[in-house]
């Protein structure tokens, strides 16, 4: 179509990373699992960030991550997430939008606030994620802006955005716009515990032909095609796709 003003969309989470430096001894005093990641609430969050120390903050979230790569190489990228009109959602449209993205989504003005990561990297390099999700999981199908689905190549699903049921009601709608429109889905299956909860409605919308690229590791492709063996796994994913990345 010639009125393609995108490369790739991106729906996914929109969260800021604070990113800090800690010792194994902190991790034990804060119950924290070495090398794991961990949703927690907002007041495990205040109360985590005013022990940690002297942090660097910066705009993340798996599928604006990937839409930020794609900019930097000089890919026309759009990104639609919710954030709340506090301080940290204000930071991060700052930031995707100074990446040079289009970022159409209008900030919640109230409920939960803007969702944060919280990073602390021991000595030997490995990240200790704490992640409150807050206003991410407010996307709704009214944040899925129709124009900008249909000038977009490809409409990029984040997995983990398919947990809660609002987000989830979003990515089906923009998966409906984008494929009236006759645009490509490319679908990140983010993590086998989200495949474990949502496994029947991925393998249905590869089998309704709704996705076209679908990304997966090892782990996540075994799962969702409920086999241990990686090969048959494979096979039985590969027909149901244009594009299947193992």
């Amino acid at each position: 179509m010639s009125d393609r003003q995108y490369d790739v969309l991106g729906l996914g989470n929109a969260i800021v990373d604070v990113i800090a430096r800690a010792d194994d001894d902190f991790l034990a005093k804060e119950n924290l699992n070495k090398g794991s990641m961990m949703l927690i609430d907002e007041p495990r969050a205040e109360s985590l960030y005013a022990r940690m120390g002297q942090a660097t903050v910066m705009s993340g979230g798996s599928a604006a991550n990937t839409i930020v790569g794609l900019a930097s190489f000089g890919a026309k990228a759009a990104f639609i997430g919710k954030v709340r009109a506090d301080e940290t959602g204000h930071a991060f449209a700052h930031d995707i939008r100074a990446m040079g993205i289009h970022f159409p989504t209008s900030p919640a003005q109230d409920g939960p606030t803007t969702a944060r990561c919280l990073v602390l990297v021991t000595p030997d390099g490995e990240r200790t994620m704490n992640t409150y999700l807050g206003a991410c999981q407010k996307l709704g199908p009214d944040d899925v802006d129709e124009a900008t689905v249909k000038a977009s190549a490809i409409t990029y699903l984040e997995g983990y955005l398919w947990d809660p049921e609002e987000p989830r009601a979003a990515m089906r709608e923009a998966i409906a716009i984008a494929r009236a429109a006759g645009r490509k889905v490319a679908f990140t299956l983010s993590d086998n515990f989200v495949i474990d909860r949502h496994g029947d409605d991925f393998r249905a919308l590869l089998t309704d032909g709704k996705i076209d690229i679908l990304f997966a590791n090892d782990g996540e492709i075994r799962t969702l095609m409920q086999t241990d063996d990686f090969e048959a796994a494979v096979a039985a994913a590969a027909p149901l796709v244009k594009t299947l990345v193992v």
